[in-house]
């Protein structure tokens, strides 16, 4: 048995070992080997792995195995299976941008991005979000759509955010002008009570993305983008039901405000691809 474990141990630090060997070899990653290594340097377990690697291996030459070194090492190693696909995701659409942003890519404030990136990516818990900070940080290499305080600030609500706010956030993208009812059907078919935890936990979700300044309700501009007062005039007064408004209200219409859209364009497409004469 004790056999058996020895042999894990050695396969697993092997696989570590191999896969960040690879760094050398890769040819995208050594066009872009600052930027990978200023990725790696946001992730603190990187070094952890090759030190406890190490210790594991000494411990084994002794005759004794530390079964927590083994345990880590395991859950690490399909942390760095991650890593590595991300990494190499990250490399592929670098790859594909113009020559013309080489000088952006290996600048200082770019780096920094990439450094704040993938700490995001590190601490995410979903295959989701990690591939939102990586079109993120791919994207802001070569789009001047917005400066780099921008970015930071699309980073800020990645972290910020979850799953479910993402929800809310592509149910309106995809369909401008949904109420949030329509809203509502996109993440579940059965209609709660107003006074239910799903409820609350609904009109939270809106509260936060409105106030966030990700969503608004739609609103007429003039033509030089001032927003219009609703108008009352001709509407009929009725008398009031002596009920609030629910959460699932049908009649008022949503849409991403424009810094909504921007973080949209960011994160959640893969938007970037100038190559060639592009």
């Amino acid at each position: 048995m004790e056999g058996n474990k020895e042999i894990e141990i050695g396969r697993t630090e092997e696989f570590i070992s191999y896969d960040l060997a690879i760094l050398k070899d890769q040819g995208k990653w050594k066009k872009y080997c600052r930027v990978v290594a200023n990725a790696m340097s946001a992730i603190p377990w990187i070094g952890q792995v090759l030190s406890t690697g190490a210790s594991v291996h000494g411990e084994r030459e002794q005759g004794k195995v530390n079964e927590l070194h083994e345990e880590w090492l395991k859950v690490h190693k399909a942390k760095v299976e991650l890593l590595m696909l991300a990494l190499d995701e990250m490399a592929s659409r670098l790859d594909s941008v113009h020559e013309d942003y080489e000088e952006r890519i290996q600048s200082d404030e770019y780096l920094g991005l990439v450094r704040r990136a993938f700490r995001s990516w590190d601490a995410s818990e979903t295959e989701e979000k990690r591939a939102y900070v990586v079109n993120l940080i791919s994207n802001a290499a070569a789009s001047h759509l917005c400066p780099d305080d921008q970015v930071r600030l699309f980073n800020d609500w990645l972290d910020l955010y979850h799953e479910i706010h993402f929800k809310v956030i592509r149910a309106i993208y995809q369909s401008p002008g949904i109420t949030r009812f329509g809203i509502w059907q996109t993440v579940s078919h059965e209609m709660p009570r107003e006074d239910s935890a799903e409820a609350d936990l609904f009109k939270l979700l809106i509260r936060d993305l409105s106030t966030g300044g990700v969503i608004r309700q739609s609103r007429q501009t003039t033509h030089d983008g001032q927003f219009q007062k609703q108008s009352t005039k001709g509407k009929k007064r009725t008398a009031g039901s002596g009920t609030m408004e629910s959460a699932f209200e049908n009649t008022k219409p949503y849409e991403l405000t424009q810094l909504g859209e921007q973080f949209v364009h960011y994160t959640m497409n893969q938007v970037v691809k100038r190559i060639g004469n592009a």
